[in-house]
């Protein structure tokens, strides 16, 4: 064969042109496309049944169970320390806030039952007693409450023909009755009050002397820190104190205040029954 002829090469033996591989990418890419696509890992699995979110979870709950727990634990502590340094006067002024706030309780629990100065439903009772339609004022009564207590007493005690006297008596020992029962744990309420500085200031005093035996037994090389040390935590008794003292005074003389108050209801209340009938009788 002569060196200057050329060889025929075959059409699909020539290398690929740029289109060609366009070509290829192209069809590459809508083969990728018809792919079904992935989840994202959180859509992989439902709300309900997603691993990974029940793991997450759990560790955000331990986390802040945690932190609660490390909180907690640190009042505590601070509480403790608080405790030690007031020493035992401190203990007992933390009872008495303890047994006075037990025994308001007790009372706001009583007063919100009996409801002892509801006087609508009386005044109501009251104008059909005075009309002469007794029973239908008894309807209106509630024998829990002290106030009604007393007017059905007084209404029964009228149908039957008892005589005043024994019923005014008798009127009178069923106020008595309800009346103590309202007033019941206020005295301790009143003594917790009154007690509360003083033990404070006890407990100064006793913080005090502490402090100055403190310098008498450093002698010339006294320390300033050692007395002023001693001062605030001797003075702290007596700021317990107050802060006890003060919230239970108050309550006491708003209960205590609520009694006279229902007392005062019960005697009007007797004085209008008795003298309805004697107007209605006349």
């Amino acid at each position: 064969m002569n060196e200057n002829e050329t060889t025929a090469v075959p059409e699909n033996a020539l290398p690929t042109t740029n289109n060609q591989a366009e070509g290829v990418n192209l069809a590459d890419t809508q083969n990728a496309a018809d792919l079904p696509s992935i989840p994202p890992v959180d859509s992989a699995f439902p709300a309900e049944t997603n691993p990974l979110a029940d793991v997450v979870g759990t560790a955000t709950a331990d986390v802040a169970s945690s932190a609660d727990l490390m909180q907690s634990e640190l009042f505590a502590d601070r509480l403790a320390a608080f405790m030690n340094v007031g020493g035992p006067v401190v203990w007992v002024l933390m009872i008495f806030s303890v047994i006075a706030l037990t025994i308001v309780l007790i009372k706001l629990y009583q007063f919100f039952v009996e409801r002892p100065e509801t006087s609508d439903h009386v005044d109501l009772a009251l104008q059909h007693l005075q009309s002469g339609r007794a029973d239908e004022a008894l309807a209106k009564l509630n024998n829990k409450r002290p106030v009604d207590q007393v007017l059905i007493t007084a209404i029964k005690g009228q149908q039957r023909g008892i005589n005043i006297t024994v019923l005014k008596e008798e009127l009178s020992r069923v106020a008595s009755v309800r009346l103590d029962s309202l007033s019941a744990f206020l005295r301790p309420l009143e003594v917790i009050a009154t007690i509360s500085p003083l033990l404070g200031l006890l407990g100064t005093v006793l913080g005090m002397i502490e402090a100055f035996q403190q310098m008498q037994a450093a002698g010339s090389q006294v320390d300033p820190s050692v007395l002023s040390g001693g001062i605030w935590k001797a003075l702290l008794t007596t700021a317990v104190g107050l802060t006890v003292a003060i919230p239970v005074m108050l309550v006491f003389n708003w209960m205590e205040r609520k009694v006279e108050r229902v007392a005062n209801l019960i005697n009007d209340t007797a004085t209008r029954a008795f003298t309805g009938a004697v107007i209605n009788k006349d």
